[in-house]
């Protein structure tokens, strides 16, 4: 009930905004809803086949980055090797990893490994920092505690280290989620024929500005939608912070 009022609060304002400067504008280029909706009801189809080409590629990409973030900014926040590794962290973090999908292509081929190889560089780091981050902030004497209990590490982690990142791990994957909607445009613009980003550029190239809105609006759900998901299990697993 709580996500409906959510959603319909949302896409009622998006939906002003969007009538408000489209009618400012006063460009072809720029529809209104009325006109971008009736285009995305007549290819309600074709939007799903890329929506769902799109929404696999990107979960894909977090679960290897959550499978390799996770155990890694783990370690880094228990262990002295992260002074070490840090710097090599903060050198990786803002390049652009956009920049190395030409690189992907060509060690991995032009299909979907390459792609969804480009997502998880984007947002593996940032899943490791945010974990290491999340692990330095349990207090020391949570430890000392645990070790009256075990001295066995796997106990350590499952019992205090895991519980005790997970709205760390959360917050990771919405932001993670962002960014991988934000990198579809750039994924799919090369040897695709399904994708929101490739359905996008291609609308952009004919100009057909009521697609390529509609497009917009399919990224816009998808993110609701895993938004949606995280929110739910976050509330079921962190059940003591409310």
């Amino acid at each position: 009930m709580k996500a409906g009022r959510s959603f319909l609060l949302g896409a009622l304002s998006f939906l002003l905004l969007w009538w408000g400067i489209s009618l400012l504008a006063d460009n072809h280029s720029l529809p209104d809803p009325y006109q971008t909706f009736q285009r995305f009801w007549q290819l309600r189809a074709e939007l799903g086949l890329h929506a769902g080409a799109s929404m696999i590629r990107v979960l894909i990409s977090l679960f290897f980055a959550l499978l390799v973030g996770v155990p890694l900014g783990i370690f880094l926040g228990r262990t002295k090797i992260a002074a070490i590794v840090d710097p090599l962290l903060y050198f990786l973090y803002p390049i652009p990893k956009v920049a190395f999908l030409p690189v992907f292509m060509i060690f991995f081929g032009l299909g979907n490994v390459s792609k969804v190889i480009l997502i998880f560089s984007v947002i593996v780091i940032q899943v490791v920092v945010s974990i290491r981050d999340g692990v330095k902030e349990i207090p020391a004497t949570y430890f000392q505690v645990m070790q009256n209990y075990t001295q066995n590490p796997l106990h350590q982690i499952r019992f205090l280290i895991l519980p005790a990142i997970m709205p760390a791990l959360f917050a990771s994957m919405r932001v993670s989620i962002g960014i991988s909607l934000a990198s579809l445009f750039f994924a799919e613009n090369y040897n695709t024929t399904y994708g929101v980003g490739y359905l996008i550029l291609s609308a952009w190239s004919k100009m057909d500005y009521e697609q390529m809105l509609s497009g917009i609006v399919v990224i816009a759900l998808m993110g609701f939608f895993f938004f949606g998901v995280v929110d739910g299990l976050e509330n079921r697993v962190c059940r003591y912070r409310s």
